[in-house]
């Protein structure tokens, strides 16, 4: 008897582990089958989005004479935060990139949030899932400058224009803005956001390289036409989930597996927002790739409005805050930095025409960390919205912003740094990494062989790929793409799942 305890003790540990994977894994499909419910019921609003506050209506960009699927709302404080009037609004764009709107404000330790704990009037910028027919980026950026001048209308006795932040590709659509309407404009914060697209240190930062690998923006023509003239936004979450496919499929899923008593509000909060997937016209994305991503011809000056209004970088009055990190390997500190050594010699040009630039350069936090992270609101962002009125009153000049704490105990609320703007020289953002003579030469041959690339795709295939494109052809293939159906199958509306209820 004694033996035979022995052995039954031998396996109690194995029988504790198989005991517990079992429920683990029973939970971890439940989770996944929430997930793909959740997913269906959030593409079913009427305007999807994640925000973490009540807002109202303020312009529905679809009344606009040239209309849009953007529209402009104002952000309801909770109770117990007051705003004071008489401070100048802040104004989110969120960026639209395959995702859908709302990260600005996903939760209280948010740019919204800090914004409105530091009193100041907030509204939002987001977008609709479907662009309107025909709309355009020039159309985007019209109606969102019809949008300032609403909010400045609003607050006629603020201390100050509105401050813009623009996230990610938010954040060089509100550039452009900034460049032709200048005087509509207080503070930027442009936040992870691609600015000189060619740059970065030679062999990193594959995004950079990718569509050159492809060959060029003939993929992206083609993939518009069998949407029936419409991009789905899934591809660039694909390209962003592409890029550390290790923690697509495995770290991600196995970090709620170990963490299942826990982590499984926190990751269908994170997942609503992650596939709330978005469409872009084919003219929208084309330009983006072509006069972007492929041509960088943002920071060369080579982008003209529809009535010959040339977009110079040069021309924006107002402070801009630049903000990125060394862990982004999306849009790398050289991206987000290099369009400042592709216009300015020397700090003194930058003084010289009247220009105030501030950077701040984060050690380690990725991509979605720049608008997601905890610390990182209510560190660069607390700060940034406590000093706003400081960094507007700079002179002219390439500024650094640091940050030390206040005390040897930091406060576990926040509120526990402070923000210094130290003068750099051009030096210090070459220390980053640029491009050799070399590499641009690379990547401007690259952006050649994408041009005709695409000339011979719409002379030659475009023809008969939308000849066989129909309406219900286009919904097919955006309701088979594979990350909407990893999504619809590990759902209720899959009879397989109706064992985890």
């Amino acid at each position: 008897m004694h033996l035979l305890g022995g052995e039954s003790r031998m396996f109690l540990p194995a029988t504790e582990y198989l005991t517990d994977a079992a429920q683990r894994l029973f939970l971890f499909w439940d989770v996944m089958r929430e997930r793909g419910n959740q997913y269906r019921e959030h593409m079913a609003e009427t305007a999807p989005n994640v925000l973490d506050y009540k807002v109202e209506l303020v312009l529905d960009g679809r009344t606009l004479s040239r209309p849009v699927n953007y529209g402009l709302v104002r952000v309801i404080p909770p109770t117990g935060v007051e705003i004071d009037p008489k401070r100048r609004p802040f104004v989110i764009v969120d960026p639209r990139a395959g995702h859908g709107p709302g990260i600005a404000g996903f939760k209280a330790d948010s740019e919204i949030g800090v914004a409105l704990k530091a009193g100041h009037p907030c509204y939002f910028v987001g977008f609709l899932p479907d662009p309107v027919p025909g709309q355009t980026i020039e159309d985007v950026a019209r109606a969102e400058a019809v949008f300032l001048e609403k909010v400045t209308a609003l607050h006629p006795d603020t201390d100050g224009k509105p401050c813009v932040i623009g996230n990610c590709q938010a954040g060089w659509a509100v550039m452009m803005l900034a460049a032709v309407r200048p005087e509509l404009f207080g503070p930027m914060i442009i936040a992870g956001s691609p600015l000189s697209y060619w740059a970065g240190v030679h062999g990193h930062n594959p995004m950079r390289y990718s569509g050159g690998l492809l060959g060029g923006s003939w993929l992206t023509a083609l993939t518009s036409d069998l949407g029936g003239g419409k991009f789905d936004g899934a591809w660039l979450v694909s390209n962003f989930e592409n890029l550390n496919p290790s923690n697509t499929l495995w770290t991600k899923q196995y970090n709620l597996y170990s963490k299942i008593d826990t982590e499984a509000q926190r990751y269908l909060g994170f997942e609503r927002w992650w596939g709330g997937h978005v469409n872009l016209n084919a003219e929208e994305i084309q330009f983006i790739v072509d006069q972007l991503f492929v041509g960088n011809n943002l920071a060369a000056g080579a982008i003209k409005t529809s009535d010959g209004r040339l977009v110079d970088l040069r021309n924006i009055r107002s402070p801009i805050v630049v903000f990125c990190s060394k862990g982004d390997n999306i849009t790398p500190p050289q991206q987000a930095l290099g369009w400042i050594l592709d216009l300015y010699e020397s700090a003194d040009d930058i003084r010289a025409n009247g220009q105030t630039i501030v950077y701040s350069v984060h050690e380690k936090v990725g991509h979605l960390g720049i608008f997601v992270s905890t610390g990182v609101a209510r560190k660069q962002y607390s700060e940034f919205s406590s000093n706003i009125d400081l960094i507007d009153v700079l002179p002219p000049g390439l500024y650094e912003a640091t940050f030390e704490r206040r005390s040897a105990d930091p406060d576990p609320a926040g509120d526990d740094w402070i923000m210094r703007c130290e003068l750099r020289s051009l030096d210090d953002i070459r220390a980053l990494g640029t491009n050799t003579p070399a590499d641009d030469r690379c990547f401007a041959a690259a952006a050649r062989v994408s041009e005709v690339n695409l000339a011979l795709y719409r002379t030659f295939a475009q023809p008969f790929v939308r000849a066989f494109v129909n309406p219900s052809s286009a919904e097919w293939m955006r309701k088979m793409h594979p990350l909407r159906l990893t999504y619809e199958l590990f759902s209720d509306a899959n009879p397989m799942m109706a064992m985890l209820k």
